[in-house]
């Protein structure tokens, strides 16, 4: 069972329970985040007879690694630490990460980050070490609005659909990532106006 992760957007309030549960449970210091959460805007003001009328809309993708089937940082990776299990989690062997960096400019998610202290790159690893107790990762235990759910992508996929596009992530031949979302109602109004990510210096 390839380990997945499932997003509902149309149920994220942007509380970022997930990334400070991430962030504490790794011990993350101050500007690395292994789960970022952004907040995409777009609409504006319309005229509308003798007034001003709005038409904003807003809504919420929490990202992590996305594990995916085809991960681009293992093809990029010179010394072979990046490595994909049998389970489908994209680990980092750290003793063998020489931290050039090339994973994390081939990744399309921003998912290795770099351990100054260490100087070898990290990234998301699942939690590998809670789903081998068979609990959740700290993100989705986190969630208060159970926006989050890991799972295998086959049955993720056949409980919500497969994942449309979705303003701004990369098209999902890229890499092949195992995430599956339900998109928030006015995600695809991102796609015909302009939109923006509103919280880039946090993420």
């Amino acid at each position: 069972m390839t380990k997945s992760f499932y997003f509902d957007s149309a149920s994220c309030s942007g509380c970022k329970a997930c990334q400070v549960a991430c962030k504490d449970k790794h011990d993350l210091e101050v500007g690395r985040l292994w789960r970022r959460v952004y907040e995409i805007c777009g609409g504006g003001w319309m005229p509308k007879r003798q007034a001003w009328e709005n038409d904003v809309f807003a809504y919420h993708l929490s990202i992590s690694c996305n594990h995916c089937a085809r991960p681009v940082c293992v093809e990029a990776c010179p010394t072979g630490a990046m490595k994909k299990r049998a389970d489908g989690i994209v680990s980092i062997d750290e003793g063998d990460c020489v931290g050039c960096g090339y994973c994390a400019m081939a990744c399309p998610y921003d998912a290795p980050q770099m351990n100054a202290s260490t100087g070898t790159m990290t990234k998301c690893d699942f939690c590998s070490d809670e789903v081998a107790q068979a609990k959740p990762p700290a993100c989705v235990a986190a969630c208060p609005m159970r926006a989050l759910e890991s799972g295998g992508m086959e049955e993720l996929e056949a409980s919500h659909g497969a994942t449309p596009a979705i303003f701004p992530l990369p098209d999902k031949k890229l890499t092949e990532p195992s995430l599956v979302i339900t998109p928030h109602a006015d995600a695809h109004r991102a796609t015909d106006q302009n939109a923006d990510v509103a919280n880039r210096e946090e993420v």
